[in-house]
């Protein structure tokens, strides 16, 4: 884009405006950037927080059921050491009784007690074998319950290695579209500065020999003169004319830019700070400001400009170029702005 030009009567040229609105697109730019990558981190981080929340839960399961599992493995444990002492029992009231047959066996005139004796331990002995028989059942149940509870664990450790991965995968696919994102607007932003070049290239050829139309930054400045009468927002003959030719050279220019590419050309109304009598049609310089540029957004689109890619807007007395207080300084802030950029 070409450096800012103004004209004074003087032929002074001025280039701090041209390096304070390249300065100000620039910080724009890089907010707009900034935003991105801010709201790209917003949904990386609520992305991860769920699959945070995944994970505790799951790692939550599995120290309960670890927990449980610990719990029905000293169960086992117990029950196998009962199982033990049961049998060394039963071991025991087995060669007791062996022990009591042979001597029974050994000596016909044994005792009437000698025999009850031997059925008591009898009786024990069927006992004690239910009894072991119970104890087996319940350390079988325990090891079927413990197997499944394995089961259960490794199932869950097979889903959290999955939840993991997939955590991965998606942090892996967030950083690569914030790259594809970026690289994208910067595509975009080149593709809109080179059409803008294109643009403002094809006005200074039409509006070269016009001494009231500037070039301030990446802005096109028409003085107020040129378009409206005093205290007026319809368009005199001249400013209709130079109307014409921007309208044409936007036709042009749109038939070459790409669809995908939303741009806008933004017409800003200024005035100067002499308020305005407040009897007339309009009541303050907000009110100037404003009909100026839409006047000029109207009088684009029945040239054949799509209102789509317009936008109008009023800055009163607010956004001075030259902040003096003389007669040359307030009919340089009475301007009409136009600027090609993206919505």
């Amino acid at each position: 884009m070409a450096l800012a030009r103004n004209r004074r009567h003087d032929g002074r040229v001025d280039y701090w405006p041209g390096f304070v609105d390249a300065m100000a697109t620039l910080l724009l730019a890089i907010m707009f950037l900034l935003s991105v990558f801010v709201l790209a981190q917003f949904l990386l981080s609520q992305e991860i927080t769920g699959k945070d929340a995944v994970l505790n839960r799951l790692n939550s399961q599995i120290n309960e059921l670890t927990q449980l599992l610990s719990l029905e493995q000293s169960n086992r444990q117990d029950a196998e050491d009962q199982l033990l002492a049961l049998q060394a029992s039963l071991e025991a009231a087995e060669n007791e009784r062996s022990r009591l047959e042979s001597l029974l066996t050994a000596g016909s005139g044994a005792s009437v007690a000698a025999q009850d004796r031997i059925g008591i331990l009898s009786d024990a002995l069927t006992e004690e074998r239910q009894i072991s028989q119970r104890a087996l059942s319940q350390v079988e149940l325990l090891n079927r319950q413990i197997s499944a509870l394995r089961q259960q664990i490794a199932a869950l450790e097979d889903a959290l290695d999955v939840s993991e991965q997939r955590d991965r995968e998606s942090n892996a696919k967030i950083a690569d579209l914030g790259r594809r994102l970026n690289l994208a607007l910067a595509q975009r932003v080149q593709e809109l500065n080179r059409y803008r070049s294109d643009f403002f290239g094809r006005l200074r050829e039409i509006l070269s020999d016009r001494e009231n139309i500037r070039i301030v930054g990446d802005r096109f400045v028409f003085q107020s003169e040129v378009l409206f009468p005093s205290g007026s927002a319809q368009l005199n003959p001249a400013g209709a004319t130079e109307m014409g030719k921007l309208a044409a050279a936007l036709i042009d220019l749109q038939r070459e830019i790409p669809g995908e590419i939303n741009w806008v050309l933004r017409v800003d109304g200024h005035t100067d700070n002499v308020p305005v009598s407040g009897t007339g049609r309009f009541a303050d310089n907000w009110e100037l400001s404003s009909a100026r540029a839409t006047s000029v957004v109207k009088y684009l689109i029945s040239e054949g400009v799509p209102p789509e890619r317009l936008v109008a807007a009023g800055f009163g007395e607010f956004q001075p170029l030259d902040p003096a207080d003389t007669d040359e300084a307030r009919a340089r802030n009475r301007r009409i702005e136009l600027k090609l950029t993206e919505r």
